[in-house]
Protein backbone atom coordinates (compact mmCIF):
# COMPACT_ATOMS: atom_id res chain seq x y z
CA UNK A 1 0.00 0.00 0.00
CA UNK A 2 2.96 2.44 0.90
CA UNK A 3 4.13 1.70 -2.69
CA UNK A 4 1.04 3.27 -4.06
CA UNK A 5 0.62 5.82 -1.72
CA UNK A 6 3.66 7.68 -2.01
CA UNK A 7 3.57 8.82 -5.60
CA UNK A 8 -0.10 9.80 -5.00
CA UNK A 9 0.66 11.97 -2.21
CA UNK A 10 3.83 13.49 -3.89
CA UNK A 11 1.77 14.20 -7.08
CA UNK A 12 -1.11 15.67 -4.93
CA UNK A 13 1.20 17.63 -3.45
CA UNK A 14 2.49 19.27 -6.57
CA UNK A 15 -1.32 19.78 -7.90
CA UNK A 16 -2.31 21.67 -4.11
CA UNK A 17 0.86 24.36 -4.66
CA UNK A 18 -0.14 24.88 -8.18
CA UNK A 19 -4.35 24.55 -7.54
CA UNK A 20 -4.87 25.98 -4.04
CA UNK A 21 -3.26 29.76 -4.10
CA UNK A 22 -5.18 29.93 -7.77
CA UNK A 23 -8.20 29.09 -5.98
CA UNK A 24 -7.82 31.72 -3.23
CA UNK A 25 -7.49 34.05 -5.10
CA UNK A 26 -10.48 33.77 -7.59
CA UNK A 27 -12.19 33.26 -4.56
CA UNK A 28 -10.76 36.92 -3.09
CA UNK A 29 -11.86 38.24 -6.87
CA UNK A 30 -15.54 37.38 -6.54
CA UNK A 31 -16.11 38.18 -3.36
CA UNK A 32 -14.68 41.86 -3.86
CA UNK A 33 -16.86 41.99 -7.11
CA UNK A 34 -19.69 41.10 -4.63
CA UNK A 35 -18.58 43.91 -2.33
CA UNK A 36 -18.52 45.98 -5.30
CA UNK A 37 -21.67 45.74 -7.33
CA UNK A 38 -23.86 45.75 -3.99
CA UNK A 39 -21.95 49.11 -3.57
CA UNK A 40 -22.94 50.23 -6.75
CA UNK A 41 -27.04 48.78 -6.19
CA UNK A 42 -26.90 51.22 -3.59
CA UNK A 43 -25.84 54.41 -5.52
CA UNK A 44 -22.49 54.98 -4.33
CA UNK A 45 -19.44 56.19 -6.33
CA UNK A 46 -16.48 54.01 -6.50
CA UNK A 47 -13.22 55.73 -5.19
CA UNK A 48 -10.15 56.09 -7.45
CA UNK A 49 -8.45 54.21 -5.29
CA UNK A 50 -10.54 50.99 -5.48
CA UNK A 51 -9.87 51.31 -9.17
CA UNK A 52 -6.55 51.78 -9.22
CA UNK A 53 -6.09 48.53 -7.26
CA UNK A 54 -7.87 46.49 -9.00
CA UNK A 55 -6.32 47.41 -12.21
CA UNK A 56 -2.67 47.03 -10.87
CA UNK A 57 -3.61 43.08 -9.81
CA UNK A 58 -3.89 42.69 -13.45
CA UNK A 59 -1.13 44.79 -15.36
CA UNK A 60 1.81 42.31 -15.10
CA UNK A 61 4.96 44.76 -14.79
CA UNK A 62 7.58 44.48 -17.95
CA UNK A 63 9.95 42.01 -18.16
CA UNK A 64 13.25 43.14 -16.65
CA UNK A 65 17.16 41.90 -16.34
CA UNK A 66 16.44 41.69 -12.34
CA UNK A 67 13.54 39.83 -12.12
CA UNK A 68 15.05 37.29 -14.96
CA UNK A 69 18.50 36.78 -13.04
CA UNK A 70 16.10 36.66 -9.64
CA UNK A 71 13.71 34.03 -11.30
CA UNK A 72 16.59 31.93 -12.97
CA UNK A 73 18.60 31.91 -9.35
CA UNK A 74 15.63 30.62 -7.67
CA UNK A 75 14.73 27.88 -10.19
CA UNK A 76 18.83 26.71 -10.42
CA UNK A 77 18.46 26.74 -6.63
CA UNK A 78 15.62 24.47 -6.47
CA UNK A 79 16.92 22.22 -9.16
CA UNK A 80 20.19 22.00 -6.77
CA UNK A 81 18.23 21.44 -3.77
CA UNK A 82 16.17 18.32 -5.59
CA UNK A 83 19.42 16.92 -6.95
CA UNK A 84 21.09 17.18 -3.55
CA UNK A 85 18.06 15.55 -1.97
CA UNK A 86 17.75 12.54 -4.09
CA UNK A 87 21.77 11.97 -4.11
CA UNK A 88 21.24 11.79 -0.25
CA UNK A 89 18.47 9.57 -0.46
CA UNK A 90 20.88 7.22 -2.97
CA UNK A 91 23.67 7.52 -0.76
CA UNK A 92 22.04 6.73 2.55
CA UNK A 93 19.65 4.37 1.43
CA UNK A 94 20.97 2.78 -1.37
CA UNK A 95 17.85 3.30 -3.15
CA UNK A 96 18.53 3.29 -6.58
CA UNK A 97 15.26 4.87 -7.82
CA UNK A 98 16.66 7.86 -6.39
CA UNK A 99 18.92 8.66 -9.15
CA UNK A 100 16.10 8.23 -11.66
CA UNK A 101 14.00 10.71 -9.65
CA UNK A 102 16.94 13.14 -9.25
CA UNK A 103 16.80 13.52 -13.09
CA UNK A 104 14.24 15.62 -12.72
CA UNK A 105 16.07 18.23 -11.57
CA UNK A 106 17.84 19.04 -15.05
CA UNK A 107 14.48 20.80 -15.73
CA UNK A 108 14.18 23.87 -13.46
CA UNK A 109 17.70 24.01 -13.63
CA UNK A 110 17.22 24.02 -17.77
CA UNK A 111 14.37 26.73 -17.25
CA UNK A 112 16.54 28.78 -14.54
CA UNK A 113 19.95 28.45 -16.91
CA UNK A 114 17.30 30.33 -19.70
CA UNK A 115 16.23 33.21 -17.58
CA UNK A 116 19.89 33.85 -16.62
CA UNK A 117 21.13 33.81 -19.91
CA UNK A 118 17.45 36.01 -20.87
CA UNK A 119 18.70 38.93 -17.98
CA UNK A 120 22.04 39.10 -19.65
CA UNK A 121 20.55 39.66 -22.88
CA UNK A 122 17.75 41.73 -21.88
CA UNK A 123 17.54 45.34 -23.33
CA UNK A 124 15.23 46.45 -20.77
CA UNK A 125 17.76 46.18 -18.34
CA UNK A 126 16.86 48.96 -14.84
Amino acid sequence: MDEVFIPIAMFAMIAAIVIVPTWLKSKERREMQATLRASLDKGQPLPPEVIDALTRQTVKPPASAARDLRTGVILLALSLGIAATFSFIGFKFGETEAWGFGAFAAIPGAIGLAFILLSAFNKNKD
